[in-house]
């Protein structure tokens, strides 16, 4: 009946065939060979029907493993529950190789937010006419800076030098939104950094309990794509996150004084008020110090920050003396004339001392009111050129000035001068 039922057209066909062959052949076969093919059409038969069943029955597994496979590769990738970590398809090799990216960083900025603070300074900003009278008005900057260290009187911040130089007066914020008066503890003009200081006794309680002291980390570990964030006050609006990866390292970059330096470089948006602000890793450790001065119009979308392994040398050397100590300098003061001014003033193009500080700048022969044109050969072009020079050389290393001198008229002197360690002086 089983074989009827599903094959009987078959079946019948069949046998009708093979009882027709047997009486054909005189032989005397047919009821044989009737028997012997019911048995074909009915292993036949069974063996489709088994086949299709265990087709459905692979199927049906294989759903199933594609089902719950990723679930159960993902406990076992990870050792744990999933927490929204990027999870790789194709899984052929060790889970031990499997990379996890977490994207929501949320926590990990909570807890680096304590030690960010917003910068306020007032300023008098000189404005000079198109007839050549100036005068002052008032204005007021904004940028970011970074708790790093306490001692029993004060709160130490490190930020950009041109976020504060010049400032009449300096406020900060703090995460809980109070503020409180700063004062300038160190500042170096040459890589752009600075500590200012807030007295202790000038906070509450409850501001000093809801801030933190940023951990430093080591940018010398850093490598490209490395994923970082930018946490400072962005266009004074109030502190802000913006993220990225490692661009660049060690990239040599001309800044707006026309000083040369090395810096890290990102695609994170370090923005106008970001300067001081800090470079953070996915550890919530500080990499760098950005700043907005370095980034000017030539570059798009890139954000540069100071390594956390420059700043901390120099910041150590702010606190303790306010000044980068051991520092090779020509020790003189004065400042760059461009060839506007020289063309209005009648001075050559260069940098114009105003004055000879340093024993070793006395003795060399160099006055006040010369302008040094050339440093070992290398043309003055820019404020920056000495700085960038002598950045290479050590105390007590010789340097050949050629100097125009105003108050004589005679152009092309060579003076000779033994570089000092920097005392506080400009240059």
């Amino acid at each position: 009946m089983y074989e009827n039922e599903i094959y009987p057209d078959i079946q019948n066909n069949a046998l009708e065939a093979v009882t027709e062959g047997g009486k054909d052949n005189g032989m005397g076969g047919g009821k044989k060979k009737k028997g012997t093919v019911r048995k074909v059409v009915l292993s036949m038969g069974l063996g489709l029907t088994f086949g299709v069943f265990a087709g459905a029955g692979f199927y049906a597994v294989r759903m199933g493993v594609d089902y719950f496979a990723p679930a159960q590769i993902e406990e076992e990738v990870s050792g744990e529950e999933n927490t929204g970590g990027i999870v790789p398809t194709g899984l052929t090799g060790g889970a031990s190789q499997v990379t996890y990216v977490k994207d929501d960083v949320s926590e990990m900025v909570e807890d680096v937010m304590p030690a960010m603070v917003s910068v306020m300074g007032s300023f008098t900003q000189e404005i000079t006419t198109f007839w050549g009278p100036s005068y002052t008005r008032p204005t007021e900057g904004a940028g970011s800076g970074i708790i790093v260290a306490e001692n029993n009187d004060e709160l130490l911040i490190v930020t950009n030098n041109h976020v504060v130089e010049g400032a009449q007066e300096l406020k900060v914020s703090f995460i809980d939104g109070t503020t409180a008066t700063a004062r300038i503890k160190g500042l170096d003009s040459d890589m752009d950094l600075a500590v200012i200081s807030v007295s202790l006794a000038d906070l509450s309680q409850e501001t000093r309990n809801s801030i933190a002291i940023a951990r430093l980390g080591d940018s010398d570990s850093l490598k490209l794509g490395m994923p970082v964030i930018a946490i400072g006050n962005a266009l004074g609006y109030g502190q802000s996150v913006t993220g990225g990866y490692i661009s660049a390292l060690n990239r040599e970059v001309v800044m707006e004084d026309g000083t040369k330096g090395t810096f890290i470089q990102t695609d994170a948006a370090i923005n106008s008020g970001n300067s001081g602000g800090a470079l953070v890793n996915a550890e919530g450790l500080v990499v760098g110090i950005n700043s907005s001065k370095i980034a000017a119009t030539d570059y798009e979308g890139m954000g540069f920050a100071i390594p956390s392994t420059v700043v901390q040398p120099i910041v150590s050397d702010l606190i303790e003396y306010g000044y980068v100590k051991d520092r090779p300098m020509l020790g003189i003061m004065g400042g760059y004339v461009d060839r506007t001014t020289a063309s209005f003033t009648g001075l050559s193009q260069g940098y114009y001392v105003s004055g000879v500080v340093t024993d070793n700048a006395k003795t060399s022969g160099l006055q006040m009111y010369d302008v040094i044109t050339a440093i070992d050969d290398v043309q003055v072009t820019s404020a920056g050129t000495i700085a960038s020079y002598i950045a290479s050389r050590k105390p007590g290393d010789t340097v050949k000035l050629t100097v125009d001198r105003a108050l004589t008229g005679q152009t092309g002197l060579e003076i000779e001068l033994v570089l000092s360690a920097n005392t506080g002086a400009s240059n």
